[in-house]
């Protein structure tokens, strides 16, 4: 403001100045003219009045709408601008006010796209997230940790930590880091009526630029996922374990036995020759489907996909799935439309066969399985079904796991390795389709494929 002073008003009180001490001097040397000295004074008044408004619009009036700009910026209100055209150094101040509020008004842009994008990063994290401050009041919480522990933010937003968090493991951890300033893990088991959770909790501790400590923050993590992996692989090591366990024990039993005498007896050595053969089928048969689960699951594997037809195919297995079930008078219902399909053959051969071989397995001498082969449009069904033993809806979920067994003792007696539907599963979903069961216990069983029909070589 001082700047507007320095030469244009300040000429005016000069000048004014000067006026004051000429009329002074008039009206000391006339004082006792009583009308001239009033004529002086009112010319003086007029003077001092036209000297003033001239000052008021040409300095101050420009200031109201940059004094009333200034205050929509001291509010937030950073879009607005001086629109008043001013000369002088008052237009000057106005344009400086301009790109002030302008420069200001892109931060403030950016700044709010930035929080937003932080705010859309936390909220979409596949982690739960909780910011509790010095005090222990809760001061914030993202989407996830909502969905995974329920409630709305505001009944988290503003409490103590232990009022609102119901689990021991998470105020211990919070502890731990307000007594100690470090990283605390650990690790709980959330219970939600009959679903069971578990939750890993890393804690940090938060510190100001001045190194005080300020609060903590808590990310969760949902590794149900890999739990049920971890517990699978123990399963998949246990029961790989007991399954070769098995033969090998019978093979080393026998030939231990023949070794100490029996060879010499010719009744008893063929039977334990067989036995041991049978033995050594069964491990090479495990082995080789363990091996088949490998290859499946391996990130190098693709399929080598024909043209194929499925009546040659399904015709290439009839006479050893015919002799299956010629062995239990098992009446087979064959039916395949004509159809070609962009397939691994030889792997979907691989699918028929176990399907088949389970449906033989599972049913009754004298009863029925069929095989049906159909399309509709671009999709292409297989349908293995038998009026068999079927399965219990409790224990459908568990079909494709490696070694379930529906029943222990008849799967052993068929020598099943209780692969095989695992590496169905897997041969179905690289063909990118999709598996379905139908089953009510003792009344049989349906599986029905859903594969692509037109599918890009690999």
């Amino acid at each position: 403001m001082r700047a507007i002073f320095k030469q244009p008003l300040r000429n005016y009180v000069i000048g004014l100045f000067m006026l004051i001490s000429i009329m002074g001097i008039i009206l000391w040397t006339t004082h006792s003219n009583i009308i001239l000295f009033g004529a002086t004074l009112g010319v003086l008044f007029i003077i001092i009045v036209l000297i003033f408004m001239h000052v008021l619009d040409k300095y101050v009036k420009p200031l109201d709408p940059i004094i009333e700009t200034v205050h929509e910026m001291v509010q937030g209100h950073y879009v607005t601008r001086v629109q008043q055209q001013a000369s002088g150094k008052a237009g000057e101040l106005s344009k400086e006010i301009n790109i002030l509020a302008q420069n200001l008004n892109e931060l403030s842009t950016n700044e709010q796209i930035q929080k937003e994008q932080l705010s859309t990063i936390i909220n979409n994290t596949e982690s739960g997230i909780v910011l509790i401050n010095e005090k222990g009041y809760i001061h914030f919480v993202n989407r996830k940790f909502i969905n995974m522990f329920g409630q709305t933010t505001k009944h988290y937003h503003g409490y103590l930590y232990y009022d609102v968090l119901r689990y021991e493991e998470i105020h211990q951890v919070v502890q731990d880091i307000f007594l100690h300033e470090k990283n605390i893990k650990a690790f709980f088991a959330k219970k939600d009526h009959l679903k069971t959770s578990y939750i890993e909790v890393l804690g940090a501790p938060i510190f100001d630029e001045n190194n005080r400590f300020k609060g903590s923050v808590l990310v969760l993590y949902d590794i149900t996922d890999f739990k049920k992996l971890e517990n699978m692989r123990k399963d998949f090591v246990a029961n790989v374990s007991h399954e070769l366990k098995t033969p090998i024990t019978s093979i080393k039993g026998f030939a231990e036995t023949l070794a100490n005498g029996a060879i010499h007896n010719e009744e008893r050595r063929e039977e334990f020759v067989q036995i041991i053969y049978d033995e050594s089928s069964r491990l090479q048969l495990l082995i080789e489907d363990l091996l088949t689960l490998s290859r499946l699951e391996h990130d190098g594997f693709y399929l080598h996909i024909s043209d194929t037809d499925m009546v040659e195919l399904v015709e290439s297995i009839r006479p050893m799935i015919a002799l299956k079930a010629e062995e239990k008078s098992i009446n087979l219902n064959i039916n395949v439309e004509d159809v070609q399909a962009d397939l691994d053959r030889k792997k979907v051969k691989q699918v028929i066969l176990n399907l088949l071989n389970n449906a033989i397995n599972y049913t009754a001498d004298k009863g029925e399985v069929s095989l049906e082969v159909t399309h509709e449009e671009k999709q292409l069904y297989i349908i293995v079904r038998d009026n068999g033993i079927g399965i219990d809806q409790e224990l459908i979920p568990r079909l494709f796991e490696r070694f379930y067994r529906v029943d222990q003792a008849r799967s052993r007696n068929t020598g099943g390795t209780g692969l095989g539907l695992a590496i169905v599963k897997h041969i179905v979903e690289l063909h990118d389709g999709h598996i379905e069961i139908d089953s009510q216990l003792g009344e049989g069983s349906s599986f029905t494929i859903m594969l692509p029909i037109e599918r890009t070589s690999e």
